[in-house]
Parts: C-alpha cells; sequence; structure tokens
C-alpha cells in the first residue's frame, strides 16, 4: 500500500524580499514522513491556486501548521488593531474552509499552533490578540535570542483532563511542551473540547467533539524533535494510523455517501 498523502499547509514568505514563495518548515515534512510515515506534501495556501474540493481528493489528511501571521480577526466578528499583527487573508480563505470540510466529511487533521488558532475560528471561535497581556498569564512567545534549541526548549507544562482523549492517547496527564506563540483562544468554537491547559489556564489542547475523524491540535510546536520526543511521537504516530484508516475505509465511504 502506498503511503498516504499529508498536506502540509503552507505559509507565504518572501524570499530575498524579492521573490514570492509558499514554504514549510522541514521539521514539519520530517515529522510527517518519519513518524507519521506519510507522504509530506506542501499546499500553496491561496484559493487563487487551490481548491477545497481537490485538496480533499489529492490528500488523505492535513497538518494545519504554525506560521508568523494570525487569523485576520474579521474572520471571528472582531475588528483588526495593532495588537493583531500580520496577516495572510489567503491562508485563512483555504484552511478555514478546508477545516470544516474535514470535519463533516470524518477526513484527518492535526492542528499546531497557527493551525490550533484556525481550528477554534473555523469552528466559531473566538482569539485574543496577545495573551501575555491579560492578567495573570505568562508570556507564551518564543524568546527572541538564542539557538534554534533554545527557542524550542520545554518551558511549562500542559495539563490534560482526567481519562480524557490526549491523557489516553499519550499516557501521562501532565507533559512538558515548548511555547512559542503570542494569541490564544478567548471562547471556543461549536464543538470544540478545551482538553489541556497550560499553568496560567491558557488552552493547549483541544478536539472536536463528535467528530467522525482524527481532529487533535495543539497549541505548542510537537513537529520539533519529533521522532525523539515521546509527546510528539505519540501524536504524530496516532495522526498517521488516521490517515492510513481514511486512505484505506474513510474515502471510499465517503465517495459512497456522495
Amino acid at each position: 500500500m502506498a503511503r498516504p498523502v499529508i498536506g502540509i499547509i503552507g505559509n507565504a514568505y518572501m524570499l530575498h524580499d524579492e521573490y514570492p514563495v509558499h514554504a514549510g518548515g522541514t521539521m514539519n515534512s520530517a515529522a510527517i514522513a518519519e513518524v507519521s510515515e506519510c507522504i509530506p506534501f506542501i499546499v500553496p495556501s491561496d484559493p487563487s491556486y487551490v481548491s477545497v474540493p481537490d485538496l480533499l481528493e489529492v490528500c488523505d489528511g492535513f497538518l494545519f501548521t504554525g506560521g508568523r501571521p494570525n487569523v485576520h480577526p474579521e474572520e471571528y466578528g472582531e475588528p483588526e488593531t495593532p495588537a493583531h499583527g500580520e496577516f495572510d487573508r489567503a491562508r485563512d480563505a483555504v484552511s478555514l474552509s478546508l477545516i470544516r470540510a474535514c470535519v463533516e466529511r470524518g477526513q484527518p487533521f492535526f492542528g499546531v499552533c497557527r493551525g490550533f488558532q484556525e481550528v477554534n475560528v473555523a469552528m466559531g471561535g473566538t482569539l485574543y490578540p496577545e495573551i501575555r497581556d491579560l492578567p495573570g498569564r505568562m508570556n507564551h512567545r518564543m524568546p527572541p535570542d538564542g539557538t534554534l534549541e533554545e527557542k524550542f526548549e520545554l518551558r511549562h507544562a500542559v495539563r490534560f483532563s482526567d481519562a480524557g482523549v490526549f491523557h489516553r492517547l499519550i499516557g501521562a496527564q501532565e507533559v512538558m511542551t515548548n511555547t512559542l506563540h503570542g494569541q490564544g483562544i478567548k471562547t471556543e468554537g461549536d464543538r470544540i473540547v478545551i482538553d489541556g491547559h497550560a499553568p496560567d489556564g491558557t488552552p493547549e489542547a483541544i478536539y472536536i467533539e463528535g467528530a467522525p475523524g482524527f481532529t487533535l491540535s495543539v497549541q505548542w510546536h510537537p513537529e520539533y524533535n519529533a521522532a525523539a520526543d515521546p509527546v510528539s511521537r505519540k501524536l504524530f504516530s496516532a495522526f498517521g494510523d488516521a490517515a492510513r484508516m481514511w486512505a484505506t475505509q474513510g474515502r471510499a465511504q465517503a465517495a459512497r455517501v456522495a
């Protein structure tokens, strides 16, 4: 059997300040190829080039990655402010619709950092523009200096709901994670279950209640050192298993329903 294809949602960048590209981090591809044991496929996240129906047919699952731009607040009914940072409206247009389509079809996806936030917004939730400005919250942003290892080091605990989905999958109720985000969930979307929190109460792990497919999403970056980190390995392995299940059974069932 051919390995399932995982669409890795790309981000728009300007290479050498003049050449526009869609790109994905190597660590995302490595996690999908080496841990999920699937084929990584970078998706140009712009509706000018791809459509949601085409992506659903080409890919068996999707990794909604992190990225510097934030989901535009208009997507959750709030005005834009300087605190909301940079945006990528083209990615918003692809990702939010794609997430909703996957939920309906039961097609697996895994949300990471910005992807975690996209899942919440796609289901009708809202975001805080800057968590560190909230009373009692810690600074979840990436350290501005240091090596890559220092920026992605494990910095705080995440505690999962007792006997919840993440607790059962990972085999521990509390784990240590990295943290490289500024925004976070303000109100959860329809059917969003918050299954893990940081010590300051920030939501860190979610899934969609009643969804027929894999919908786990995390606010941290498990793709970093995924093959060696035991928490990351379990998450990406489970995602790969879900993609294989979709490729062998779910896709045929979806075709019969259609």
